[in-house]
């Protein structure tokens, strides 16, 4: 016969036995072939239990519900159960399991450790079902209840006690500590399993009750962790260890127990204000000792101190990772971060910035502004960054003795800040993606989980607009010079050519040129000297590429200056040159002569396209050579009459064969090499003074000319004395033992660079141009003002020439004052700042 416990444990597809308890005397007679054994154990051991999962807390109550509304409205109600009659639980046995759940609760909350504990009375099964007859049957689950809490109080007591007079000291505190916390956690999660009907029937039913685990970590946190003497050695466990690990710079023996520490703090809810914040204050004052003596020492220069940081934050995330939880990883580098940076912020941007730069370090600046950033320093670094460049740009355009290296020391640097700036310097935008709801993960092994992508790298705008302004501050400590390399080392680049580059590559090449020529405010010296440059290669021979020529123009004309556009009539004279060179030498040949006229090269220039100024002296050709020339010149004036032509011989070149012990050469030289080469013709010595009496060449010319042929690499003419310099008691003698890998020998690269005297004179007639250029303006705007202050007119003439110079203000009142007396202006004579335009 089954007993009434037995059917309560079916499964609920009915209410037949729901109201059971409301009359347990009330019985039928029916025939059974089953035990009705009071004693008889159910068919497997009873699971935890909750509120809501519990079938016979929630039959009872609503059974009594139902029978307290049929009461009230029927009358009793008389209930039936169909079997032998249920008798009633003998008292004494009530009373037996009360005692037995009071035991086993006793033992459970006595330590291990402890003398005399007695192992547990009854199995877990026997002890469970105890606790389901002292709540549901007798209903005495207050008292079991009481036993709980005083048992709870006198156990987390017994472990304050002992921790608190525990030998161990200091870190090693922490062993005994966290054993007590796994044994109290693991003890209260077995008697909350036991004692599960006490907690799903009684005490849920309790609102003003805690469930026996709250209740019990409620008491263990409020008794032990925050006892003021527990509380301190754990600050003081933790304390010790990290000043160990971080002085020592290695693994303490008791790492492995942070973590457990870590665990039992997250599981009574306070690891945020115990340990995380303990750690962060220790973290921060640590650090703030260690920056402030590294700094005192005053050995330890500024990149190194970064990398010392990058070193400790790198240590303090690889120990976070190992004890704390995820989310205080960061909080605990920005700690290490800050205490380091604060205070040190200037001098790491002044002397790390020019120290990292002259290794050209970019990791250690990309670092260093990453680090800058997270700690809202980056305005510091800004303002080092910009000082640095202005200073390093402003040494090299003013170091006098490496002129020629100039532009290629500004090409490196400004590549690798530009590399700073585009790669290093840069912030990471936020994407702003649309939330979607978080998807399963699938269980299978194969199955594979996308990271989300990275933000773009955005370069820092302050960045990007300080380094230009840096170089164009770098660029004003020295006038006109900067552009004047700029054109000198396009010009060289055009020469060379691309010697195997693509023409990509080359493109390439020159754009980064001409982007250090917008930093500077002296273009007209820049178009200046480019001109004269490209004149030479024209007539040279010695341009790479036409059409490179031409593409460099044109994007110097649109976008830089547009007066480069006049610079388009020096190839539209080379052309007609060639057209008319063509006429004359085929109406030579029609006539019969074949002599050297055929290889005469004549170019007709327009003198305003071309950047040369006319020769008031020039060298004596040989008779020869003049009736060539006459020859052309009847033509020409054939052709157009009423033009002049004047000849301009130092531009010219000339092709001789030579004959020296080692065999016959063929020497490409200037015109003014070869005058005085065929002079050795007639001689084979001659004096300083004969060659000038027979080329009637200037001092300078003769000597640069001299020096050429016999101080120079290809010394196809011998000097006595020898030496690097030429002078007038020096005398010359053809040299016969000149010899040479080639046939054909090039000795006119002297026409190629730019002398001192030719950069002066340059120099000078852009001095000229720029007075005439600011009369001009001045005229310019006062015709159309008519009146104006000194101010007005200043910063209005200023504007005017501005896309080609910018002039110094003391230029300017020079020329207001010249206009002046030239009576172009009239100065107000009560207000002498005010200026008048006279017409």
């Amino acid at each position: 016969m089954a007993d009434v416990f037995t059917l309560l444990t079916l499964p609920q597809t009915s209410d037949a036995f729901s109201k059971l308890s409301a009359q347990p005397h009330g019985a039928a007679s029916a025939n059974s072939t089953r035990d009705t054994s009071r004693s008889a154990s159910p068919p497997r051991k009873i699971a935890r239990l909750d509120h809501a999962s519990d079938t016979h807390s929630a039959s009872a109550s609503s059974s009594r519900a139902a029978i307290s509304e049929l009461a009230d409205k029927r009358g009793p109600v008389v209930l039936r159960v169909i079997g032998y009659p249920i008798k009633p639980t003998p008292a004494s046995a009530i009373d037996a399991d009360y005692a037995l759940v009071r035991r086993s609760v006793k033992v459970l909350l006595t330590p291990d450790d402890m003398d005399g504990r007695p192992a547990l009375p009854a199995t877990y099964d026997r002890i469970s079902r105890a606790c389901r007859a002292v709540v549901a049957d007798a209903g005495r689950g207050e008292g079991l209840y009481d036993i709980v809490k005083m048992e709870l109080e006198r156990c987390v007591g017994g472990i304050e006690k002992k921790l608190v007079n525990a030998p161990e000291k200091s870190v090693q505190w922490l062993k005994p500590f966290t054993k007590s916390c796994a044994w109290f956690e693991g003890q209260v999660s077995l008697l909350q399993s036991l004692l599960a009907y006490l907690d799903t029937l009684y005490v849920a039913e309790k609102i003003n009750l805690s469930r026996i685990k709250p209740l019990a970590y409620t008491m263990f946190t409020r008794t032990v962790i925050k006892s003021a003497r527990v509380t301190q050695a754990i600050m003081d466990g933790l304390a010790d260890w990290l000043e160990d690990e971080r002085t020592k710079r290695h693994e303490n023996e008791m790492r492995p127990y942070l973590p457990q520490l870590v665990r039992h703090m997250r599981a009574h809810n306070l690891y945020a204000d115990l340990i995380e914040l303990t750690y962060l204050n220790l973290t921060q004052t640590f650090y703030t000792k260690e920056s402030n003596e590294l700094v005192a020492r005053g050995d330890v220069p500024a990149d190194e101190f970064l990398n010392q940081m990058d070193k400790r934050i790198k240590e303090e995330e690889e120990r976070a990772r190992a004890v704390l939880v995820e989310s205080s990883i960061d909080a605990v580098k920005d700690t290490t971060r800050s205490a380091l940076l604060t205070g040190r912020l200037q001098w790491l941007a002044t002397d790390a910035i020019k120290a990292l730069f002259e290794k050209e370090d970019h990791h250690g600046l990309k670092r260093m502004y990453e680090n800058f950033a997270k700690v809202g320093g980056l305005k510091v670094l800004h303002a080092a960054f910009k000082a640095y460049v202005q200073f390093k740009v402003k040494a090299i355009v003013t170091d006098t003795e490496h002129d020629e290296e100039m532009v290629e020391r500004l090409l490196k640097f400004k590549a690798f800040a530009d590399g700073l700036v585009a790669n290093a310097f840069v912030d990471r935008e936020s994407a702003a993606t649309p939330s979607v709801p978080a998807q399963p993960v699938p269980s299978s092994s194969s199955a594979s989980v996308s990271a989300p992508p990275t933000a773009p790298a955005v370069p820092n705008r302050d960045f990007s607009y300080g380094l230009i302004d840096a170089f164009q501050a770098g660029f004003k400590a020295r006038r006109n010079k900067p552009a004047e390399m700029i054109a000198k080392y396009m010009d060289k680049a055009m020469r060379r050519g691309q010697k195997g580059k693509r023409d990509e590559d080359f493109e390439a090449e020159l754009d980064r040129v001409l982007a250090l020529y917008r930093f500077t405010d002296d273009m007209d010296v820049f178009r200046t000297f480019y001109q004269r440059a490209l004149a030479k290669r024209l007539l040279l021979g010695r341009s790479a590429s036409d059409d490179f020529e031409k593409a460099i123009l044109k994007k110097l004309k649109e976008k830089y200056d547009p007066e480069f556009g006049m610079s388009d009539h020096m190839f539209t004279d080379l052309t007609l040159s060639r057209e008319l060179m063509t006429g004359f030498l085929e109406g030579e040949e029609r006539r019969g002569d074949t002599s050297r006229l055929q290889k005469m090269n004549v170019m007709v220039l327009q003198r305003s396209a071309w950047p040369f100024a006319a020769r008031k002296a020039d060298i004596d050709l040989p008779r020869w050579m003049q009736d060539d020339l006459a020859t052309y010149l009847v033509y020409y004036h054939q052709k157009f009459q009423g033009r002049k032509l004047d000849w301009d011989h130092s531009l010219g070149t000339a092709t001789l064969k030579a004959r020296f012990k080692a065999g016959e050469k063929e020497l490409s030289v200037s015109l003014y090499q070869a005058v005085i080469l065929l002079l050795f013709n007639d001689s084979d010595s001659l004096s300083y003074a004969e060659i000038k009496e027979q080329t009637r060449l200037d001092d300078a010319e003769l000597q640069r000319t001299l020096q050429s042929l016999a101080c120079g690499k290809k010394r196809v003419v011998r000097k006595n004395p020898l030496g690097k310099d030429v002078h007038k008691t020096d005398t010359f003698h053809f040299n016969a033992d000149f010899t040479d890998p080639r046939y054909q020998v090039h000795v006119n690269s002297i026409q190629a660079k730019e002398t001192p005297e030719e950069t002066k004179r340059t120099q000078n007639s852009i001095e000229q141009d720029r007075k005439h250029a600011l009369d001009a303006a001045i005229v310019r705007v006062m015709k159309g003002k008519k009146e104006l202050t000194y101010e007005q007119l200043k910063t209005a003439t200023i504007e005017a020439v501005k896309r080609h110079f910018v002039p110094d203000v003391a230029m300017i009142k020079k020329r207001i004052e010249g206009l002046v007396e030239q009576e172009y202006l009239r100065r107000d004579e009560e207000d002498l700042n005010k200026y008048f335009y006279v017409a």
